[in-house]
C-alpha cells in the first residue's frame, strides 16, 4: 500500500464517528495485523504521533495502547501456527522463520519506536500482568475475566461457553477461561469499549461475523 494510500485510510478511520476516543490508531493497526500487514504498522505509529500525541494524548501512551491492542488481537488472531515454512527447510539455518500477525506487528512496531517509549522486561508494566500471574489468585483473575465474557456475550453468554465446556474436551472452555481472564479482561490499559473495538478489528477480518453480534459494550 502506497504512502498516500495507507494516509488516506488512516485519515477515513480517524475521523469515523462513535469511535471510543483516541482508538482509531488501534483498530487500525489491530485490522493490518490481522491482515499480516506489519509494515504498515510503523505508518499507523506514525500517524498517531503526528495527529495525537501532545494534544489529546502523550507519546508513551499511545506506544503504550498499541501494544496492548496487539497483545489483546493476539487471543483472537491466533498463536503462530508453524515455525517454518516446511519440514525439509528445519535443518536450513535460513530458513525464514513464520510467526503469528501479532509478533509480526509488535516487532514491526518496536523498530520505529524510540526507545524511551518502550517497556522492557523487569521494568514497569502499566499492565501489571505480571504481577496478576505471580501475585495475584487465580480465582481472582478467572472471576474477573468470567465477568468481561458475560459482558461481551450478553444472555447468551452461558450457552457459548458452555458450547465450548461440550466441544469434546472441557479444555476449550479452559483456553477461553484463561484467554478472557489474563489477557482480555486486564482493562488497566484498554477501557472495556476500547477492548470490544479491538477483538471486532480482529473478527472482521478474519470473516467470522457469527460472533460479531453478540460483542458489545
Amino acid at each position: 500500500m502506497s504512502k498516500s494510500a495507507i494516509s488516506s485510510l488512516l485519515s477515513s478511520i480517524r475521523l469515523t464517528p462513535h469511535l471510543p476516543p483516541q482508538s482509531w490508531y488501534l483498530i487500525a493497526g489491530v485490522a493490518l495485523s490481522t491482515l499480516n500487514k506489519p509494515d504498515e504498522i510503523p505508518h499507523v505509529f506514525h500517524y498517531a504521533m503526528e495527529k495525537d500525541a501532545g494534544s489529546t494524548e502523550t507519546p508513551i501512551n499511545i506506544a503504550r495502547r498499541m501494544r496492548e491492542a496487539l497483545v489483546k488481537a493476539s487471543a483472537i488472531g491466533g498463536l503462530p501456527k508453524r515455525a517454518r515454512e516446511s519440514a525439509r527447510e528445519v535443518f536450513d539455518s535460513t530458513a525464514k522463520i513464520l510467526y503469528s500477525q501479532s509478533i509480526n506487528a509488535l516487532f514491526a512496531l518496536k523498530k520505529v519506536t524510540p526507545p524511551a517509549l518502550l517497556d522492557e522486561p523487569l521494568t514497569y508494566s502499566p499492565t501489571e500482568r505480571s504481577v496478576e500471574l505471580y501475585d495475584m489468585p487465580a480465582s481472582r483473575i478467572l472471576q474477573r475475566g468470567q465477568s468481561f465474557f458475560d459482558q461481551i456475550y450478553g444472555k447468551v453468554s452461558t450457552r457459548v461457553m458452555g458450547q465450548m465446556d461440550r466441544s469434546g474436551t472441557e479444555d476449550l472452555g479452559i483456553t477461553a477461561r484463561l484467554m478472557y481472564g489474563y489477557i482480555l479482561s486486564n482493562t488497566t490499559v484498554l477501557s472495556p469499549a476500547e477492548s470490544s473495538f479491538v477483538l471486532i478489528a480482529g473478527l472482521i477480518p478474519q470473516d467470522v461475523s457469527k460472533f460479531l453480534h453478540p460483542t458489545k459494550f
